[in-house]
């Protein structure tokens, strides 16, 4: 009981302090204006007229996409309900995983034409291929952009670890989760909508432990299917929905206070390292982004703080501290190389 209450104090006195405020720049800021307002104080930000010089922003069109990238061959993550590297029940043993999605290679024109909708599919499909994906599988857009933010690496003292696609549509969302990151979204096409949630409100969050589960293609029907992975292993994840939260299951989070902020066309978002967040999207022809990922900042408190919380919390308040421990739990995308 004493630990609920440091915490829910902890979270009320960051809200009354913080707000729910978001930080806007009409244009980009100075590295020194980055740093006061945004990095130091670790809020997310909106940079409007950030990238209006790209190529990008008036070439990439879907004819153009499919005239220069053609049959060029990409990765297309698929699951039957739009939610990838997320906690999802098997509707046939009632058992909750963290569930992969089914992962397929494609000509990028087939996949074209799944977002235009000249190809039928039940399931959602969307590139999200992360760690670089923009210069490896889609090298051929890759002048389009430029190659870092320069406001954001001179802040920061270096250069963006990966720059990543995302292409898709209203099917697919991301589930709630976090990132050991400095990130430049930047929506090229279509809107991104973020609710966030601060590092402070991880007592919220009710993460746990899944065992992991993949989608494959059923050999008859084709449809996707849940599979345990074998040799099993475990994800520490969050299973709340943001969006339509149970209060009942996951009681903590009625403290939390989510921030709800949408990215239009030629808009920037900064997203801080370790700030919780779902995304949602929308765009009639499909929405595309690119983002910059810069390493975090290892040296200042934040990622430590965060491992003390997840110790106290999964370990001392929910009594999973032995399974932490465990050879057979994967360290998920979400503390090393997340989406």
């Amino acid at each position: 009981m004493e630990i609920d209450k440091a915490f829910t104090r902890f979270i009320k006195e960051y809200q009354e302090i913080n707000g729910s405020h978001v930080h806007t720049y009409s244009n980009p800021p100075t590295p020194l204006e980055f740093l006061r307002h945004s990095v130091h104080p670790n809020r997310p930000a909106v940079i409007k007229n950030a990238f209006h010089h790209w190529p990008a922003c008036t070439k990439w069109t879907n004819a153009y996409l499919r005239d220069t990238m053609g049959d060029t061959p990409v990765t297309v993550a698929s699951t039957p309900n739009g939610y990838a590297d997320a906690v999802t029940m098997d509707e046939v043993t009632q058992q909750k995983y963290f569930a992969l999605p089914h992962e397929q290679r494609m000509p990028f024109s087939d996949y074209l034409d799944l977002i235009e909708g000249k190809a039928i599919s039940e399931n959602a499909h969307y590139i999200s291929l992360q760690n670089g994906s923009l210069p490896t599988e889609f090298s051929l857009l890759e002048n389009d952009v430029d190659p870092e933010i320069t406001w954001c690496s001179e802040a920061l003292g270096k250069s963006p670890d990966a720059v990543n696609f995302w292409f898709g549509n209203e099917k697919s969302i991301t589930s709630l989760h976090k990132d050991p990151y400095e990130n430049c979204y930047a929506v090229v096409r279509g809107s991104k909508t973020f609710i966030l949630f601060p590092p402070s409100e991880y007592y919220c969050m009710h993460e746990s432990l899944y065992p992991n589960a993949i989608y494959v293609p059923d050999e008859k029907t084709g449809k996707l299917t849940l599979q345990p992975l074998d040799p099993p292993s475990k994800t520490p994840w969050i299973p709340v929905d943001p969006q339509r939260p149970d209060l009942e299951q996951y009681p903590r989070f009625a403290h939390a206070r989510p921030i709800v902020v949408t990215i239009g066309e030629g808009e920037m978002l900064y997203l801080p390292a370790l700030w919780f967040h779902q995304v949602l999207q929308k765009g009639d022809d499909g929405v595309i982004a690119i983002n910059y990922w810069y390493d975090m900042e290892y040296t200042n408190t934040l990622f430590p703080v965060t491992g003390l919380f997840r110790g106290l919390v999964m370990g001392a308040l929910d009594g999973q501290s032995n399974v932490l421990d465990d050879d057979r739990i994967s360290i998920s995308d979400d503390d090393e190389n997340e989406l």
